[in-house]
């Protein structure tokens, strides 16, 4: 009896309380992490452009980042499991915060894109550890609530990030932005004392290579598709506010992006615990390709704007529902590698589509540019057809 009564509160907290201490931390951390990357995802571009690099060095510095990211996260699971999530943490902040500060005073195209590849190898850490600890955290059947949560406090400093960096360069300039992003990252590792330090279930199960034992798992048709939808992601935020004269609409759109995105996720976790998250796919990203094609329209604020609000919504549901079926597919022993390979399609899609838009508008102008963008999504909702009844059945 004793050493049963000793066990139970391990099993019970996760059980009964959702945000545990624990979780309260590592959703600190992601807070500061997450505002340091969006006060700068749609400013550094903007930067690389007021100094002559143009669209395609605005496209670069997406690319450089986000590539870099997928890189740094076939690295991550086996990170985690060598060292455990303190220390892996702790050097993403690091590598995420510190680099910005080399941005104040220039804009050199090739000291940019160093930064950039720095920072995207802190994102990846960040990003990979924080979702496989969330899932460890939070208790099986209240997993999609969970990413949900998490999805919320991610999505603030979107919220906040995207619209008010683009703002305030004409307010008190890139130089203070970059100091600011800087402090956001590196003020989070003082939330990792009293978080865990290594996973709970040690073994060489953890240690399996991201891109391994993909066959019949499950895990390449949600993959596929998130990777569809943020391609799109990644072409908005760093596009619109060099193809709308108006910056004021820019903001306004990004911040309702950046606002639905999350209130989405949360919903779509909620109803996704209830009635399966696969059901939901196909909807989500039907509002994905709408919202996406609204910016066809580029030169009207009515069409950016709901578009914008659509996109947000679409983008924020297939977040949670990709990476919840996913962890329904997977064992625990391989959350590491589910979170790795989630964040290879949000990353590698970003960064190539960044990559690829630069040069696709720079032959064909914005709106025909941003109508193939909502094409790659709209093509992505046919495998979200495919699902057997109730997803019973592992399909690719």
């Amino acid at each position: 009896m004793t050493d049963i009564a000793c066990e139970i509160p391990t099993i019970a907290t996760p059980t009964d309380r959702l945000v545990t201490p624990q979780f309260a931390r590592l959703l600190v951390m992601v807070f500061g992490s997450g505002l340091s990357m969006y006060l700068l995802t749609s400013v550094v571009p903007l930067y690389l452009a007021a100094s002559g690099s143009g669209g395609i060095g605005a496209g670069l510095s997406t690319g450089a980042m986000m590539l870099s990211a997928v890189a740094m996260e076939l690295l991550v699971p086996a990170m985690l499991a060598r060292y455990g999530y303190r220390a892996t943490l702790g050097l993403g902040l690091v590598l995420l915060g510190a680099p910005s500060l080399a941005l104040v005073g220039t804009s050199s195209l090739p000291l940019v894109l160093a930064v950039c590849v720095i920072r995207g190898a802190g994102l990846a850490i960040l990003v990979v550890g924080a979702v496989a600890l969330v899932a460890e955290l939070t208790p099986a059947h209240r997993r999609g609530e969970g990413l949900g949560v998490y999805g919320v406090v991610v999505g603030l400093p979107a919220a906040i990030g995207l619209p008010l960096g683009v703002y305030l360069t004409g307010v008190v300039g890139f130089d203070a932005l970059f100091v600011l992003a800087a402090v956001a990252s590196l003020a989070g590792l003082a939330a990792l004392p009293g978080m865990p330090r290594r996973s709970t279930e040690v073994g060489e199960k953890q240690h399996v290579k991201v891109l391994g034992g993909l066959r019949g798992s499950g895990l390449l048709m949600p993959t596929f598709v998130f990777a569809a939808v943020t391609v799109a992601a990644g072409i908005s935020v760093t596009f619109l506010p060099l193809a709308s004269h108006s910056h004021g609409v820019v903001a306004v759109a990004l911040l309702i992006q950046a606002v639905t995105a999350p209130a989405a996720r949360w919903v779509a976790g909620r109803l996704g615990d209830r009635f399966g998250p696969v059901r939901l796919l196909a909807p989500a990203m039907l509002l994905a390709a709408i919202g996406a094609g609204s910016l066809v329209f580029i030169g009207s604020a009515a069409a950016v704007i709901v578009g914008a609000a659509l996109f947000g919504i679409g983008f924020g549901a297939a977040q949670n529902l990709t990476l919840a079926t996913m962890y329904d597919r997977a064992p625990k022993s391989r959350y590491g590698q589910v979170s790795a390979l989630w964040n290879l399609a949000y990353d590698g899609g970003w960064g190539v589509g960044a990559i690829v838009f630069g040069f696709v508008v720079a032959g064909t102008g914005y709106p025909l540019a941003f109508g193939l963008t909502a094409g790659i999504v709209a093509v992505a909702i046919v495998p979200t057809l495919k699902r057997h009844a109730g997803d019973l059945k592992v399909g690719l």
